[in-house]
């Protein structure tokens, strides 16, 4: 392919700042001025692949977003159905982690345009409001407990029937089968760490037996003082999910309410 017409064909469609380099035979590095948060820049590759070109990110986008996010909740909950509509709604493909469009030299002005727009699209999902990122964060609590604890010893959202009949001090997810249940409460924000303190506060009030545990989106946004009076009464605290699956596994193992 002549270089110069490929830029030419490129910067029709997206813009004058596009600039292609070979790299090998029939494989060619694109640059872009579209970038990550970090500066980092969108990776796009135009190759050969047998008798087939390809617009690919070889997998750049999935791994800078496992920078701040858990790569595999982008394969579930509401971040899989955002890149499932932006993968859709530009023609584009993803296996493996690699994000990719099959193109005809006469269609590459188009295609070029679909790969770039459905990369920045995927890249949305580090920018979502704060309340999407709440939900998916307690969506992500939930997933992990179905996967590591038998459902019929899970209640999430539950409260006391006999001494809370007002529903006023919930507990995210309660875990039975054990002497003393475990209490566990999805941490994401201040508000959420001082509603925990007050109702382990009652509970302890009450003498209601359990085992309460924290799960933080992450421990470090809490203000200080809101976490000490909340460390007071909590037994065991994590202070994030992502970074601490296994060792929540395992702690929850040490109870005997894990799934084999």
């Amino acid at each position: 392919m002549d270089i110069k017409e490929l830029e030419s064909t490129f910067r029709s469609k997206v813009g004058q700042q596009i600039e292609v380099l070979p790299e090998g035979i029939n494989r060619y590095k694109i640059f872009t001025p579209f970038q990550f948060d970090d500066g980092d820049s969108l990776s796009i590759i135009l190759k050969q692949v047998g008798e087939r070109w390809l617009l690919t990110d070889e997998a750049h986008t999935y791994m800078h977003l496992s920078y701040e996010i858990d790569v595999n909740s982008l394969e579930k909950g509401n971040r899989q159905k955002i890149i499932t509509s932006v993968l859709s709604g530009f023609g584009i493909k993803e296996q493996d982690g690699e994000i990719h469009i099959e193109v005809a030299q006469n269609d590459l002005g188009d295609a070029f345009y679909s790969f770039v727009q459905g990369l920045i699209r995927i890249t949305d999902v580090t920018y979502l409001t704060r309340e999407r990122i709440r939900s998916m964060f307690m969506e992500d609590f939930k997933t992990f407990i179905h996967e590591n604890v038998p459902v019929e010893r899970v209640k999430f959202n539950y409260t006391d029937p006999v001494y809370d009949v007002e529903a006023k001090y919930p507990v995210d997810c309660k875990i039975n089968g054990i002497a003393k249940p475990l209490y566990i409460f999805g941490i994401n924000n201040e508000d959420k760490c001082r509603d925990a303190t007050i109702s382990l506060m009652w509970f302890e009030k009450k003498g209601i037996a359990h085992h309460p545990i924290a799960i933080f989106e992450d421990q470090e946004e809490i203000n200080r003082k809101v976490l000490a009076r909340f460390s007071d009464v909590v037994e065991k605290q994590f202070s994030s999910l992502s970074a601490n699956k296994d060792r929540i596994k395992k702690y929850l193992s040490e109870f005997g309410v894990t799934s084999t």
